[in-house]
């Protein structure tokens, strides 16, 4: 039997630079790179990216989440959180949390002049839902677990 050791580098697990937004939202957070360090040390139940931002680029559209509480703990980098009570610079050791069901959307912005590196960190809740209070959009997690986008009247069933 081998052992698997409870750590790794970061920097051995291969970046996502997709996105699963749909144009024109997609276009505004490309190109970022994600390593999902949670997956790679088989975490099920607690989501960790490791999320590398180039200067203008957005991290997600403005959000909140229904059932998923989020954190951000800035590593490296300037970044502007935006939420409906303003925008607040966030710097290294910086973080911030958003809980579950409060419906104060939140993003990073990357208006700096050099990447920002953060780690973003939240329960995986499988009935999670996503609201996106500045743009026509809405997310549910399928059976897969994966996110599926929609315009907000088609998630209301209208």
């Amino acid at each position: 039997m081998t052992l698997k050791l409870p750590a790794l580098d970061p920097s051995t697990v291969a970046p996502r630079t997709g996105s699963g937004y749909p144009e024109p939202f997609r276009s505004r957070v490309l190109p970022r790179e994600k390593r999902a360090l949670g997956d790679a040390l088989g975490l099920t139940t607690i989501g960790v990216n490791l999320t590398t931002l180039p200067p203008g680029k957005e991290s997600s559209m403005r959000h909140f989440h229904t059932r998923e509480d989020e954190m951000v703990y800035v590593l490296e980098g300037e970044l502007v959180l935006r939420t409906d009570e303003g925008e607040q610079i966030l710097g290294p050791g910086a973080c911030a949390g958003f809980p579950a069901g409060a419906k104060d959307g939140h993003q990073l912005v990357n208006r700096g002049d050099r990447p920002a590196r953060y780690l973003e960190i939240s329960n995986r809740h499988p009935d999670d839902a996503v609201t996106y209070p500045d743009d026509d959009l809405a997310a549910r997690k399928n059976s897969d677990g994966k996110w599926e986008f929609t315009t907000k009247s088609e998630a209301s069933g209208e």
